[in-house]
């Protein structure tokens, strides 16, 4: 389409100095109100404030002290399954370009030599997928080249949906078998016990045994 105005590209070297100015004027401003504050800041230091900060509260006992491991078994737990997410990116990026590429499909005729190609539009989808664009073919087969391409993001969609079943099924998996372990349990052995509390109970006959309150009179 020659009518069709192309967005501005900024030069790599314009990018790049609009980059190391803007890091520049945001390291000076943070460096300028660090400085100033420590000049003009009043500097009267006693125990009280030369303590360890922690969530405002006084401090009670002492702070060399190991956590509970079960701090670090939550974190590893939230690392696991947090993390996943990030693989959601490239799999959006695929299903949303095969979206894309099943509806309506723009095509550019070139009348002087007879041919019709995909669009800019869809040359860019194939970009996005690493994928060859499309030759360009006769006017009589354009209805076959826009089904091609239709689909082309047909089976895309229905392979990254397949792909994002799978990793649920194995999120699923994880998730079960941790529960099972019961690592999602935040003290193990509390909660065994209260799963093993009726068979703890006191028996009867012990309770009977047990020496009644005896009444003091004046």
């Amino acid at each position: 389409m020659e009518g069709r105005s192309r967005p501005l590209r900024m030069q790599p070297t314009i990018f790049v100095g609009t980059l190391a100015f803007f890091f520049l004027v945001g390291g000076l401003f943070v460096f300028v109100n660090l400085l100033v504050g420590w000049l003009f800041r009043p500097s009267l230091p006693n125990p009280e404030k030369e303590e360890i900060y922690e969530c405002g509260e006084p401090t009670i006992g002492s702070s060399y002290f190991q956590f509970d491991l079960r701090f670090y078994v939550v974190a590893l737990l939230f690392l696991v399954f947090d993390v996943e997410v990030a693989f959601f990116f490239p799999w959006a990026n695929v299903y949303g370009t095969a979206v894309q590429m099943m509806s309506d499909v723009p095509l550019q005729e070139n009348p002087d030599v007879g041919t019709v190609q995909p669009d800019g539009a869809v040359a860019h989808l194939y970009e996005r997928l690493s994928a060859p664009v499309p030759a360009a073919v006769p006017l009589a087969e354009a209805e076959t080249l826009q089904q091609e391409i239709q689909s082309t993001g047909s089976e895309l969609a229905g392979l990254a949906m397949v792909d994002l079943l799978v990793f649920f099924a194995v999120l699923l998996v994880g998730f079960f078998y941790l529960w099972k372990r019961g690592d999602l349990d935040w003290v193990r052995a509390a909660a065994s016990q209260r799963r093993l509390a009726p068979a703890r109970r006191t028996p009867v006959a012990l309770r009977e045994r047990e020496p009644p309150l005896t009444t003091v009179s004046s």
